[in-house]
């Protein structure tokens, strides 16, 4: 279902009264370890330059998309939100834009299983329905599931339109805002339809991280733990040493996550070699997501946890394949079982989850192509893993 609203906005960046002010938030993990975020939005961060656009933050992100309305006067400005960012996201966004725009809002269901070729469909027919040209724009206003659609929206309508992707979890902000990988699911399979489509800027801002519930959080932070696994021993240690945390900690790690995948998808833009490592517990976790969404007697689960339980399977198969140590395994596994509550996999899911894996996009000549780790920071990609090892790994998890 598409919803529609029309909103003529005239404001100055300082009318909002939800601007500037502290919150807390808490992040309740398995072992009952609080997690207090103690928010101030002060923080001036540079912007990032990425391949051909740039990532800005906070004000910063405002001072562009304010820029780039008023340059490129565009015929249409539409806004895509989903049900709750409509809610609780768009008001800050409007009131943070300076100008007089007639903006089209276009809300589609929150969720990833709408995540598909027909809300596409949807939302292609409704900008042509409301006058949609290739001198409109598109404000992607969401997670990774409007940042993703929208931008494959953006990327096909009239053969491509201006995009803006303005990411509101903790997830989308560290992952889906680099790359330009743009796309939806087909059926239960994870991203099989897309293309490579850069925004025009992408903002993030950390006041929208006061929307998100403690789940949606954690989601998030396993694409963090993962870029420290994969590149930086430095930002590992921040990660699993993670206590109390003020806005410049936040911020500031979340910062670090950002310039650590931009500086991997810069140096491969098209996935190569290096920005293969991106994938470290994405091949199982891929599979484990897909058959969690479909199976009718579990509940969903989020990107973010399925990926932790691929990066703790992942882990164990570095210990068998490529040497990493029993002790940063166990140091791993202890890590994320803190964060993200185990969720037992029984022997005949294991079967199907292993059954979904002749689907992943990373395979090659009918062969499953793993990312490991040999240490901290030095992952080894296309590693091919013997079905009884990858059987050992879900026994090791599941203890």
């Amino acid at each position: 279902m598409i919803i529609i609203s029309n909103v003529f906005f005239k404001a100055d960046k300082y009318t909002l009264v939800l601007v500037r002010f502290q919150f807390f938030m808490i992040i309740f993990t398995q072992s009952n370890k609080l997690l207090h975020i103690n928010i101030i939005i002060d923080m001036v961060l540079q912007s990032i330059p990425a391949d051909s656009y740039q990532i800005h933050f906070n004000e910063k992100g405002f001072d562009f998309l304010n820029e780039l309305l008023k340059e490129k006067k565009y015929s249409k400005v539409f806004i895509l939100t989903d049900s709750n960012t409509n809610a609780y996201c768009l008001p800050v966004l409007l009131a943070d834009i300076v100008g007089d725009y007639p903006f089209e809002i276009i809300e589609i269901e929150a969720g990833e299983e709408y995540k598909n070729l027909e809300t596409c469909q949807q939302v292609w027919m409704t900008l042509s329905d409301l006058g949609g040209d290739r001198k409109s724009v598109l404000l992607n206003l969401g997670g990774g599931v409007v940042t993703d659609l929208g931008g494959f929206v953006a990327a096909t309508y009239m053969r491509g339109i201006d995009f803006v992707n303005i990411p509101t979890s903790l997830l989308a902000m560290v992952d889906a805002s680099v790359g330009g990988k743009t796309g939806v699911d087909l059926g239960n399979l994870k991203n099989q339809i897309g293309v490579i489509s850069n925004p025009l800027g992408v903002i993030i801002d950390s006041r929208f991280l006061a929307t998100l519930p403690a789940q949606e959080l954690r989601s998030g932070m396993a694409e963090m733990f993962k870029h420290g696994l994969i590149h930086s021993v430095s930002y590992w240690e921040k990660m699993r040493n993670l206590k109390d945390l003020d806005i410049s900690d936040l911020d500031s790690l979340i910062y670090d996550s950002v310039i650590i995948k931009n500086n991997i998808v810069k140096q491969d833009p098209t996935e190569k070699g290096l920005r293969k490592t991106l994938n470290f517990g994405h091949t199982l976790g891929h599979a484990i997501e897909s058959y969690f969404l479909s199976a009718p007697h579990r509940e969903r689960l989020l990107h973010g946890e399925a990926i932790a339980i691929g990066m703790v399977l992942a882990a164990y198969l570095s210990y068998r394949v490529c040497g990493l140590s029993r002790a940063t395994l166990e140091e791993v596994k202890l890590v994320l079982e803190e964060y993200f509550p185990k969720i037992n996999i029984h022997n005949q899911e294991i079967t199907e989850i292993l059954n979904l894996l002749r689907f992943d996009k990373k395979n090659s000549h009918g062969k499953v192509n793993f990312v490991l780790l040999q240490t901290v920071a030095t992952p080894k990609i296309d590693c091919n893993v013997e079905e009884n090892v990858v059987l050992d790994a879900f026994e090791y998890y599941n203890r």
